[in-house]
Protein backbone atom coordinates (compact mmCIF):
# COMPACT_ATOMS: atom_id res chain seq x y z
CA UNK A 1 0.00 0.00 0.00
CA UNK A 2 1.64 3.23 -1.15
CA UNK A 3 -0.86 6.06 -1.35
CA UNK A 4 -4.45 5.75 -2.52
CA UNK A 5 -5.78 2.25 -3.10
CA UNK A 6 -6.69 1.92 -6.78
CA UNK A 7 -9.44 -0.67 -7.10
CA UNK A 8 -9.96 -3.00 -10.09
CA UNK A 9 -11.67 -1.38 -13.07
CA UNK A 10 -15.38 -1.84 -13.58
CA UNK A 11 -17.72 -0.97 -16.46
CA UNK A 12 -21.20 0.54 -16.58
CA UNK A 13 -23.67 -2.25 -17.41
CA UNK A 14 -26.77 -1.94 -19.63
CA UNK A 15 -29.20 -2.70 -16.78
CA UNK A 16 -27.78 0.26 -14.83
CA UNK A 17 -28.80 2.88 -17.41
CA UNK A 18 -31.94 4.87 -16.59
CA UNK A 19 -34.46 6.65 -18.81
CA UNK A 20 -32.18 9.72 -18.87
CA UNK A 21 -29.64 7.65 -20.79
CA UNK A 22 -26.98 7.67 -18.08
CA UNK A 23 -25.91 5.67 -15.03
CA UNK A 24 -28.77 5.61 -12.52
CA UNK A 25 -27.85 7.13 -9.16
CA UNK A 26 -28.35 3.84 -7.30
CA UNK A 27 -25.64 2.15 -9.32
CA UNK A 28 -23.00 4.69 -8.36
CA UNK A 29 -23.44 3.14 -4.89
CA UNK A 30 -23.08 -0.35 -6.37
CA UNK A 31 -19.81 0.62 -8.07
CA UNK A 32 -18.47 2.20 -4.87
CA UNK A 33 -19.53 -0.86 -2.86
CA UNK A 34 -17.84 -3.30 -5.26
CA UNK A 35 -14.63 -1.27 -5.01
CA UNK A 36 -14.93 -1.34 -1.22
CA UNK A 37 -15.03 -5.15 -1.36
CA UNK A 38 -11.52 -5.00 -2.84
CA UNK A 39 -10.26 -2.72 -0.04
CA UNK A 40 -11.88 -4.86 2.65
CA UNK A 41 -10.16 -7.93 1.16
CA UNK A 42 -6.81 -6.10 1.43
CA UNK A 43 -7.54 -5.27 5.06
CA UNK A 44 -8.63 -8.83 5.93
CA UNK A 45 -12.29 -7.96 6.55
CA UNK A 46 -13.70 -8.93 3.16
CA UNK A 47 -16.04 -11.68 2.06
CA UNK A 48 -14.05 -14.64 3.45
CA UNK A 49 -13.78 -12.92 6.84
CA UNK A 50 -17.53 -12.26 6.86
CA UNK A 51 -18.35 -15.82 5.74
CA UNK A 52 -16.24 -17.11 8.65
CA UNK A 53 -18.89 -15.62 10.95
CA UNK A 54 -16.46 -13.42 12.86
CA UNK A 55 -17.67 -10.02 11.78
CA UNK A 56 -18.41 -7.57 9.04
CA UNK A 57 -18.57 -3.84 8.40
CA UNK A 58 -21.96 -2.16 8.15
CA UNK A 59 -22.50 1.25 6.55
CA UNK A 60 -23.57 3.90 9.05
CA UNK A 61 -23.65 7.00 6.85
CA UNK A 62 -22.86 7.75 3.20
CA UNK A 63 -22.60 11.06 1.33
CA UNK A 64 -22.38 10.82 -2.46
CA UNK A 65 -21.64 13.67 -4.87
CA UNK A 66 -22.69 13.14 -8.49
CA UNK A 67 -20.32 15.34 -10.49
CA UNK A 68 -20.36 14.09 -14.10
CA UNK A 69 -22.43 11.59 -16.04
CA UNK A 70 -21.36 8.07 -16.86
CA UNK A 71 -22.87 6.18 -19.80
CA UNK A 72 -23.25 2.61 -21.01
CA UNK A 73 -19.96 0.76 -21.18
CA UNK A 74 -17.89 3.54 -19.60
CA UNK A 75 -14.86 2.17 -17.77
CA UNK A 76 -14.69 3.19 -14.12
CA UNK A 77 -11.75 3.40 -11.74
CA UNK A 78 -12.32 3.98 -8.04
CA UNK A 79 -9.65 5.21 -5.64
CA UNK A 80 -9.93 4.69 -1.89
CA UNK A 81 -8.56 6.94 0.86
CA UNK A 82 -8.76 6.11 4.57
CA UNK A 83 -9.51 9.37 6.38
CA UNK A 84 -9.70 8.10 9.96
CA UNK A 85 -10.35 4.99 12.01
CA UNK A 86 -10.64 3.73 15.54
CA UNK A 87 -11.04 0.28 17.06
CA UNK A 88 -14.54 -0.19 15.62
CA UNK A 89 -15.10 2.40 12.88
CA UNK A 90 -13.75 3.47 9.50
CA UNK A 91 -14.15 6.89 7.92
CA UNK A 92 -13.14 6.81 4.27
CA UNK A 93 -13.49 8.52 0.93
CA UNK A 94 -13.79 7.08 -2.57
CA UNK A 95 -13.35 8.88 -5.88
CA UNK A 96 -14.91 7.48 -9.07
CA UNK A 97 -13.16 8.36 -12.32
CA UNK A 98 -14.00 7.70 -15.95
CA UNK A 99 -11.00 5.43 -16.48
CA UNK A 100 -10.28 6.52 -20.07
CA UNK A 101 -11.31 10.19 -20.14
CA UNK A 102 -9.89 10.78 -16.65
CA UNK A 103 -12.65 12.99 -15.26
CA UNK A 104 -13.97 12.73 -11.71
CA UNK A 105 -17.56 11.44 -11.99
CA UNK A 106 -18.54 10.97 -8.36
CA UNK A 107 -17.30 10.84 -4.77
CA UNK A 108 -18.48 8.90 -1.75
CA UNK A 109 -17.68 9.63 1.89
CA UNK A 110 -18.63 6.86 4.28
CA UNK A 111 -18.60 5.88 7.92
CA UNK A 112 -18.64 2.13 8.57
CA UNK A 113 -18.96 0.16 11.79
CA UNK A 114 -17.34 -3.21 12.55
CA UNK A 115 -19.97 -5.62 13.89
CA UNK A 116 -19.84 -9.08 15.43
CA UNK A 117 -22.06 -11.38 13.38
CA UNK A 118 -22.66 -13.46 16.50
CA UNK A 119 -24.05 -10.64 18.66
CA UNK A 120 -25.02 -8.12 15.91
CA UNK A 121 -23.32 -5.46 18.04
CA UNK A 122 -20.26 -3.33 17.36
CA UNK A 123 -16.95 -4.88 18.34
CA UNK A 124 -13.25 -4.11 17.86
CA UNK A 125 -11.44 -5.09 14.69
CA UNK A 126 -9.08 -8.05 15.12
CA UNK A 127 -5.50 -7.03 16.02
CA UNK A 128 -4.13 -7.97 12.57
CA UNK A 129 -6.73 -5.73 10.91
CA UNK A 130 -5.88 -2.87 13.26
CA UNK A 131 -2.22 -3.28 12.26
CA UNK A 132 -3.16 -3.01 8.55
CA UNK A 133 -5.38 0.00 9.26
CA UNK A 134 -2.55 1.71 11.14
CA UNK A 135 -0.18 1.15 8.22
CA UNK A 136 -2.72 2.43 5.68
CA UNK A 137 -3.58 5.39 7.88
CA UNK A 138 0.08 6.38 8.15
CA UNK A 139 0.30 6.53 4.34
CA UNK A 140 -3.06 8.22 3.77
CA UNK A 141 -2.60 10.83 6.51
CA UNK A 142 -0.14 12.67 4.25
CA UNK A 143 -2.60 12.85 1.35
CA UNK A 144 -4.61 16.01 0.72
CA UNK A 145 -8.10 16.01 2.21
CA UNK A 146 -10.67 15.97 -0.63
CA UNK A 147 -12.84 19.08 -0.78
CA UNK A 148 -16.08 17.05 -0.61
CA UNK A 149 -15.22 15.59 2.82
CA UNK A 150 -17.59 16.81 5.51
CA UNK A 151 -19.78 18.65 3.02
CA UNK A 152 -23.03 19.94 4.48
CA UNK A 153 -26.07 19.60 2.28
CA UNK A 154 -28.32 22.58 1.75
CA UNK A 155 -29.45 25.24 -0.67
CA UNK A 156 -26.99 28.14 -0.70
CA UNK A 157 -28.80 31.37 0.10
CA UNK A 158 -27.84 34.94 -0.66
CA UNK A 159 -29.39 37.83 1.15
CA UNK A 160 -32.75 36.87 2.73
CA UNK A 161 -35.56 37.33 0.24
CA UNK A 162 -33.33 37.00 -2.84
CA UNK A 163 -32.76 33.98 -5.03
CA UNK A 164 -29.37 32.29 -4.99
CA UNK A 165 -27.49 32.48 -8.26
Amino acid sequence: MNGLVVCPRQSVRPEWIDYNGHLNMAYYHVLFDKALDHVFDLLGIGESYTRSGQGSCFAMEVHVHYLRELALGDPVEIRFQLLDWDGKRLHFFEEMYHADAGYLASTSEQLSLHVSLRTRRSCPFPDAVQDRLAAMSALHRALPRPMQVGHIMGIPRGTPGTAAS
